[in-house]
């Protein structure tokens, strides 16, 4: 594991020469079903997709999400980051990144799947106010784990921004 401190990490809208390493990323994350490199190339085109890259100051790409915004929603659609990378506060560097364009396009409620097992990011997403609302069946395809249905209330309701400011704070004074 790289321990990495916040400050040496960018975070930045995905570009197409991000794609090679964000695939890389998406591969070791979630195996032989992940996306592939035609499908990152065709959100770069689609008006309604916000990609983000979390990169060191060596320009090394260790993470990367992207998100769906429609009407007021925000779905996320694809969340990893490098395994080498883990439990140094980079994925919940960008999770702070989408909230806050979500909060410029006006966006109240953000959404997600995740895997049933995939307790780390379960709880990253509960500390930014997501919460279990359904499962989806047999929703990855690799071995048919369930998915978590997640969902936060509005961004915009004084109790989500309180907890939002209180994370972004803690996490960025460490």
């Amino acid at each position: 594991m790289s321990i990495v401190n916040l400050s040496d990490i960018t975070i930045s809208p995905m570009t197409k020469d991000d794609i090679e390493d964000i695939t890389k990323i998406e591969a070791e994350a979630y195996g032989k079903h992940h996306w592939a490199k035609s499908s990152f190339y065709d959100e770069m085109s689609n008006n309604l997709a916000r990609y983000y890259v979390a990169k060191t100051s060596s320009g090394e790409t260790v993470g990367y999400a992207g998100t769906w915004h429609i009407i007021d929603e925000g779905h996320i659609t694809t969340f990893a980051v490098k395994k080498d990378y883990l439990r140094n506060h980079i994925g919940e560097a960008i999770m702070q990144r989408i909230i806050d364009d979500c909060y410029k396009d006006n966006i109240k409620y953000l959404t997600l799947e995740v895997r049933v097992s995939n307790m780390p990011a379960i709880k990253l997403y509960e500390k930014y106010g997501f919460q279990s609302l359904g499962t989806r069946k047999g929703y990855y395809q690799d071995n048919n784990e369930d998915a978590l249905i997640m969902w936060t209330e509005n961004i915009f309701y004084d109790k989500f921004k309180s907890v939002y400011k209180k994370n972004k704070d803690a996490l960025f004074c460490n």
